[in-house]
């Protein structure tokens, strides 16, 4: 599978009722003019959309607002990315697609690319590759041909074709081989966010891609294995596939922290996906009005984040419900209509055994007291109608009753109280947690009020599931959650709440749980998240880190996750990993030197060491005269080196990294494992080569 160049003159015997071209160069002309005239018919398409004129086919201003809308994300859809190749390879067909085999249709030839562009004609000159027709440039092999004739990948510079290879993946005669461009753009390096890798997409890592809406999808990937850029394809691939059900229920992509957001952002984008909303998990669970100005100690944060709290919260809420004592009288005119106590304390255990929400019970009360007064009226050969029904229900009695009886509830105040009251908290946590968990959520001194209390991130994940027990959280079409092991059991609950009614893609790695409450197992997390029925799949086989730094940082695997099986990289990069000790008055400087070696290479370059570490390397970057970014920000051509807190460093990629002191990234974490676990993700952050510098000891696990 020989790449070719303008410079080599190999045969191209592509199929076809016209001879193939002999010559490398004239068919690299032809390419290339293809390209040209794609770009020139993307280019139509656009203007097309910029010259509709909406006076004449919008009723009123609203309509006309809501189409220019849609009309501006259509032009933002079509832009021509310049520096990013319109397509990527040729499929060509032994027959017609769909044709009956036996009829000898005559094949098709199809451009797969990013997105779909056709001419003035409205034929086809590139096809989106989420397209059916395209599924064979990722799933076609000598094996299994898929009536695929000729694969053609083509290499850019620039935006410019310079090289092209081909597969005849129907000719018996051509031995398999491995793709030397696909190679090349998998090991590219690095400047600027993270970018799609929709030419480079491996057969098993399509299969996830395109799987259905309906299941929800569970992917466990090692570093390197390109979960978060399948979950973002995926993404991309159903709302191609169901644009309709999703433009209505939404998409959601939740990330770790804002950082990794930042990192990806561009690509979705880049394929065209402009309406796909991302967060946080704090981000979900925000409140107008509620900051979050403190933290809880790890053993603390650990029972907040377990999923006892919801049964705690749940009995907290329904407590609130109290049996009628008295009965009902309610005035009509010159008529009273008597409900008596036991009549009305039917009606409110019949709505609390229906397990309905406490907000939907309580809308349902006063029109329930209010049939029970029209039952009377019937009997007294009145002929009431709904009208009187709803009358009835907004009555001052019943409605005094109905307060007395299913009082209004406050998340955030009901939250309070089960953080400062110690009875509150053991009558509701009774045989759920057991006293020392108590006194660990109990607030040392309590807060007067909702806004003045220093609210944790956790506190509000509790607050988020008592107003979806108060009322039905909103559920959206899709959502992806990447770095999903870091979770509590009251985030995948807190998660799983706004894709009740749709499907999630779960996407992480029990390897690089860096959170005390880190979760044990995909089946438990994913029965937190109300999705046991999702699909577990793995992704086993490493493309980005190379076999020598993801074998060195594999040794932390029996001790940081047992039984968990190693990512097997495909790319064998000798001299990619450096381990040197240094004295520990040399080992800043030694640090800076390789960060100066490392920024000699291209692409970027990460500096990641243990939070108390950054202020005095950053120091010591300032007085080097190197200039530095945080993570998030976007590298470029004249800034690569990124200064990298291991706190932050998941997610993120550098094609350099400098590892400074492992033993200090270990031991700020507040146990063992999940040091390692840190130490694990900081070092498998590397692309192409990995400097490791300590003065400490190194831990046990790695040597």
């Amino acid at each position: 599978m020989p790449a070719h160049a303008p410079d080599t003159t190999p045969e191209d015997t592509a199929p076809g009722p016209a001879a193939a071209p002999s010559d490398t160069a004239g068919l690299l002309g032809r390419e290339r003019a293809h390209l040209a005239a794609s770009r020139a018919a993307l280019r139509a398409m656009r203007e097309d959309v910029e010259a509709l004129d909406i006076r004449d086919v919008t009723a009123n201003w609203v309509n006309a607002v809501v189409l220019q809308a849609q009309i501006d994300d259509r032009i933002k859809a079509l832009a021509d990315l310049t520096h990013t190749p319109l397509f990527f390879g040729r499929l060509d067909y032994l027959h017609a697609p769909g044709a009956d085999l036996a009829e000898g249709a005559g094949g098709e030839q199809f451009y797969i690319g990013r997105r779909h562009v056709h001419d003035a004609d409205g034929d086809p000159m590139v096809i989106d590759w989420r397209a059916p027709v395209s599924q064979p440039f990722y799933r076609a092999s000598k094996a299994d041909p898929q009536d695929i004739a000729l694969r053609r990948r083509f290499g850019y510079t620039g935006g410019e074709i310079t090289a092209y290879e081909d597969e005849h993946l129907s000719d018996p005669a051509e031995a398999a081989g491995v793709s030397k461009l696909l190679q090349q753009e998998i090991e590219r390096p690095r400047v600027g966010p993270m970018r799609d890798i929709v030419a480079t997409i491996q057969p098993e890592q399509d299969e996830i891609v395109r799987s259905g809406l309906s299941g929800s999808v569970c992917v466990q990937g090692g570093p390197g294995t390109g979960k978060t850029a399948v979950g973002l394809h995926r993404v991309a691939y159903l709302l191609y596939a169901h644009r309709e059900r999703l433009a209505r229920t939404g998409t959601l992509v939740i990330g770790p922290n804002r950082s990794f957001l930042h990192y990806i952002e561009q690509v979705l984008p880049a394929l065209g996906e402009l309406e796909v909303q991302q967060a946080t998990v704090d981000d979900l669970v925000a409140r107008e009005g509620l900051e979050v100005r403190g933290s809880d100690p790890a053993e603390t944060a650990v029972v907040k984040g377990d999923a006892r709290m919801a049964e705690v919260l749940r009995r907290a809420v329904r407590s609130h419900v109290t049996a009628p004592v008295e009965p009902l009288m309610v005035v009509r005119g010159s008529r009273r209509w008597r409900v008596p106590a036991y009549e009305l304390e039917e009606i409110v255990t019949e709505l609390q055994n229906r397990d309905i929400r406490y907000g939907a019970a309580r809308e349902a009360l006063p029109q329930r007291i209010a049939h029970a007064v029209l039952v009377r009226m019937e009997q007294a050969g009145e002929a009431p109608d709904d009208r009187v029904q709803d009358a009835v229900a907004r009555n001052a009695a019943v409605k005094a009753a109905v307060k007395a009886v299913w009082p209004l509830v406050e998340p955030a105040k009901l939250v309070l109280r089960l953080l400062s009251d110690p009875e509150f908290l053991a009558e509701h946590a009774e045989g759920v947690l057991t006293e020392e968990e108590q006194k660990l959520l109990l607030w040392p001194k309590p807060f007067r009020s909702v806004r003045s209390a220093k609210w944790s991130a956790a506190d509000l994940v509790l607050i988020d599931e008592a107003a979806d027990l108060v009322e039905r959280t909103h559920s959206l079409g899709h959502v992806v959650v990447d770095e999903a092991q870091d979770l509590s059991p009251m985030q995948y609950r807190a998660v799983g709440r706004r894709c009740t009614t749709g499907s999630a893609t779960v996407l992480g790695d029990l390897a690089q749980g860096t959170t005390p409450w880190a979760t044990r197992s995909w089946e438990e997390a994913l029965g937190h998240l109300g999705k046991p029925e999702a699909v577990l799949e793995e992704l086993t086989a490493g493309f980005r880190v190379p076999r020598e730094v993801i074998a060195y940082a594999s040794r932390l695997l029996p001790a940081i996750a047992p039984g968990l099986t190693a990512v097997s990289s495909v790319r064998e990069t000798p001299g990619s990993l450096t381990v040197t000790e240094s004295a520990p008055d040399d080992l800043i400087p030694d640090v800076i030197a390789a960060c100066r070696s490392s920024l000699a290479h291209e692409g970027s370059t990460g500096l990641i060491a243990a939070d108390a570490r950054i202020p005095a390397l950053a120091a010591a970057l300032t007085a080097a005269g190197l200039p530095y970014l945080s993570p998030g920000e976007e590298t470029t051509a004249e800034s690569r080196l990124t200064l990298v807190p291991a706190s932050l460093a998941k997610g993120l990629e550098y094609d350099y990294v400098v590892l400074d002191e492992p033993a200090a990234i270990v031991s700020a974490e507040p146990d063992d494992r999940t040091g390692l676990r840190r130490l694990y993700v900081s070092l498998t952050r590397a692309v192409s080569g990995l400097t490791v510098l300590h003065a400490a000891p190194l831990p046990a696990a790695l040597t």
